[in-house]
Formats: structure tokens, sequence, C-alpha cells
């Protein structure tokens, strides 16, 4: 049987008592109907996962009693950070889940040219927090007891910048390019861009390349940009992680 798995964002230990409120806890008690004495798995995010249970019920807490740490790491070989484009809507939070779900390490939200989406402080802090609890739960899902790092909505040029001094193999998702993923010999960590909507404009496209980043392409269809994403990702998780 599979048991229910929750992140907690303090540390855990053995033996302490940890209290759910919120969201969570209506989780727990109102869609899944969890009980005194159901068995949950809870992760921190520093590694490994605690068995627990669930001690007391109230109207709006759940009092949870921490078991023992397993050191269980289901993490990829493969370090991967993802350079995604902000998209609309759903469409970027797919890939945020989907991203977490085949084991990226990092992701970087990108503000290019022909993003639809335009953020100020607010609205991105926002969409951080957001995109957040999107990784939690795929985590939850998943099994990774790690959350991916995610980055703050960043302009495409200062993104470029901040990858100069990289050894990392980077990337460009193009139509345009003429290596496909399966050609690549080997590799370290890779940064993997892929533009929104639309792609990138052919200017930014150039800057890309300027600083290092190798064209490739999934094949000779168009992919919008959240199938793009998930397939690129497969790719490489199934040719050089462990897919």
């Amino acid at each position: 049987m599979r048991l229910t798995r929750v992140y907690i964002e303090e540390p855990l230990a053995s033996g302490k008592r940890c209290q759910l409120s919120g969201s969570a806890a209506n989780h727990l008690v109102r869609v899944l109907r969890l009980g005194i004495g159901a068995a949950v798995t809870l992760f921190d995010g520093a590694g490994g996962e605690y068995a627990a249970r669930i001690e007391s019920l109230r109207k709006d807490a759940v009092l949870i009693e921490v078991g023992a740490h397993a050191a269980v790491e289901r993490e990829s070989p493969l370090a991967v950070t993802l350079a995604q484009g902000v998209s609309r809507g759903e469409r970027m939070d797919w890939v945020i889940q989907k991203a977490t779900e085949l084991g990226v390490r990092r992701i970087v939200p990108l503000i290019t040219q022909r993003s639809v989406v335009r953020l100020d402080a607010r609205q991105a802090q926002k969409k951080s927090q957001h995109w957040r609890g999107i990784t939690i739960a795929a985590c939850e899902q998943c099994g990774r007891n790690r959350l991916p790092e995610l980055a703050a909505p960043v302009d495409l040029p200062d993104f470029l910048d901040s990858t100069a001094a990289g050894d990392d193999l980077r990337l460009l998702l193009s139509p345009l390019g003429s290596l496909r993923i399966g050609a690549i010999k080997s590799v370290g960590n890779i940064t993997l861009l892929i533009g929104p909507e639309g792609g990138l404009a052919p200017e930014e496209g150039a800057a890309a390349i300027a600083q290092g980043f190798v064209p490739v392409q999934l094949g000779p269809r168009i992919l919008r940009t959240e199938t793009a994403a998930i397939a690129a990702l497969a790719a490489l998780q199934q040719t050089f992680g462990d897919l």
C-alpha cells in the first residue's frame, strides 16, 4: 500500500512531534480521510525520509509523531538546470511539475522578448511562491526527498551573463539546431535553455550561442514550449540519467 508523503518546512528528527494546519491538514483529514494511527511519510528536503503516524486530530490541525529516519534518495545522477521561458498559466505550472518529477536540480524562470507574461516584483514573488508549492506537491507525489532549487524569475540577458564562468554543458533547444541529444558524447552538469511561446527572438538565440550554448533539436516537428521541455528532459534522463 502506498503511503501518503508530506513535506514539512521545519527540520525533522526521530521522536519529534510536528503539527500540520491549513491546507496540509485539510488534505490529510478531509481529502484522504486519514484517522488517528494512520501511517504517513515525512520529508524536510534535507535528504531521506521519516516514517510517521497521526497522533491526534483537531478541526484545524493534525499532530504527527515522527518515527525512524530512512536514508532514501531518489535524486538523478544527472544534474540539470532547466532555464525555461515563462509561459502563460497552466503551461508553466505543467513544466515545473513535470520537470520536478523528471529530476531536475534547478529551475530558472526566464523573462524573454517574446514572453507574454510580464511580472513586476510583487507578481514575481507571488508566482515564485505558487511555483514552489508545485515543486513540493510534485516531490510528495514522485518520491523525491529533496526539492529542486527554484530561482527567482530573471531577464534572459542577466541569466546569460551569470553563465559566463560556468563549466557545464549548455544546450539551447532550437528547431534550427543540427545536433540531436543522442549525439552528445559525454556530459557533466547540464543547463538546458528553452524559450517561451514563439521561442527566443533571433538575437536572443545568437546571444545564447555566443555564451557557449549549443543548439539541439528534438526532431522535425515544432513542439509547444511545455512539450519541448518535458521531451528534452526525458531524453536527457534516458540517455545520461536514470530513466
